[in-house]
């Protein structure tokens, strides 16, 4: 044990000066006036960035009644993309490697067996060229491709780690987009917001971004996308389990002090009930109306985004992110549920989606079955990392480059700098 009984003693001491400061009745008075004055809409220099799609309410919903109602939808699927997370190899190349699966409520045991493989590789030997088309296995029910990234100086992983994980999600997507009938979640959002904040992260991402074929290619996959299911009149939504978004906080601090880290905070301070003695109830979920949002990572494909040059063949606005937000007291978290304004413009849409997705949390106490049948189907777990690293250190003849931390975690830390 590094800490002693004493060491955590003073460090409690001082945590509690800390708390003497900071006082969660007055965070949630001030979320209440923000909820109530800001959110209708909510402007950025003049410009309405946030409006709710119907009333702006919040609404609840037993748990028992919300897992026990019908769906409105038969059949459901889910997508999801596992990497292993970069690796940079002694002979300079810097690779990940992605995989995506689809899974299906009712099980179909074929689909869940398909995959599409990425793995890419950068490299800052200009005589190397990497890369090649789309190549078949499995009997047909993987597809494979190796891409090389663009050179850049800095974050060679990032680059590679993105651009593997949603090339594999978005091909995937649309290679088994007709067996999806009712409904389709993405285990995340609806489009690639690793790669749409590069324009604000770093000025070499902003370029790489603006100026290379490869990342914008991928998030024009994501836009076909949302035309296929709109086509097609199929609801297409994103789940996403952990939000770190501040966008609504950063525009609404320009005007109050607003104490939130991001916007999960403040939504957890809006959605949380309590009784009369300040204990959480949990009894029920609660949730927002749903919100259009021009914000952040949101923005570029918005009508306020210059589109990144991607080709649109419907209406700007149809392409904007709607979302809203619900709350599961039994854990203390909330969700993010993101769908494209063409499929939510309508209400008896939203209104299905809603309870649809309500129903779930309620049942599962957590994301929704298909969206943890694709995690589960695509994630790619420790062993496997470890065994495909040493594979492909075999067909490099080259080690990968190891860290400390590789000696005392026994794992790479990953492009976020968490383990």
């Amino acid at each position: 044990m590094t800490l002693d009984p004493v060491h955590i003693e003073g460090i409690a001491r001082l945590a509690g000066q800390l708390g003497r400061g900071v006082s969660d009745t007055d965070h949630q008075g001030l979320a209440e006036t923000v909820w109530e004055k800001f959110l209708d809409p909510l402007y950025a220099d003049g410009d309405p960035v946030l409006e709710p799609l119907g009333e702006q309410r919040r609404r609840v919903i037993d748990l028992e009644d919300a897992a026990l109602a019908a769906s409105p939808f038969d059949t459901q699927h889910g997508l999801d993309s596992g990497t292993i997370n970069p690796t940079t190899f002694k002979n300079g190349l810097v690779l990940d490697v992605a995989q995506a699966a689809m899974s299906a409520v009712p099980s179909d045991l074929d689909l869940h067996r398909g995959r599409t493989v990425v793995v890419s590789a950068h490299t800052n030997d200009a005589t190397v060229n990497l890369g090649g088309e789309w190549l078949a296995y499995d009997e047909g029910y993987t597809r494979q491709r190796i891409v090389q990234v663009p050179r850049v100086d800095r974050y060679a992983q990032t680059v590679v780690h993105a651009l593997a994980l949603y090339l594999a999600e978005s091909h995937h997507a649309q290679l088994q987009a007709d067996v999806v009938e009712d409904l389709l979640i993405l285990d995340g959002p609806i489009y690639p917001t690793g790669l749409l904040k590069w324009a604000d992260r770093h000025p070499e991402l902003a370029t790489l971004l603006r100026d290379h074929e490869r990342p914008r290619s991928v998030i024009q996959n994501y836009v076909e996308l949302v035309e296929t299911f709109v086509d097609r009149d199929v609801p297409l939504v994103g789940f996403v389990k952990n939000s770190a978004s501040n966008a609504i906080t950063r525009v609404v601090r320009s005007e109050t002090n607003a104490p939130w880290a991001n916007d999960a905070a403040f939504f957890t301070q809006v959605l949380a009930r309590r009784d009369d003695g300040g204990d959480l109830r949990t009894d029920a979920l609660t949730c927002t109306n749903w919100f259009r949002s021009r914000l952040g990572t949101d923005r570029p494909l918005s009508t306020q985004g210059d589109g990144l040059g991607l080709d649109m063949d419907l209406d700007r606005e149809a392409y904007e992110v709607t979302f809203f937000v619900v709350y599961d007291p039994r854990l203390d978290v909330t969700y993010r549920i993101e769908a494209p304004y063409a499929i939510t413009r309508d209400e008896e849409t939203r209104e299905q989606l809603t309870r649809h997705l309500l129903g779930e949390i309620a049942a599962e106490q957590g994301p929704p079955l298909p969206v943890a049948k694709a995690d589960e189907l695509a994630r790619i777990d420790r062993e496997g990392k470890e065994m495909l690293r040493q594979t492909i250190e075999r067909q490099f003849d080259s080690e990968r480059q190891r860290q400390y931390n590789d000696e005392r975690w026994g794992v790479s830390l990953d492009v976020d700098g968490g383990l």
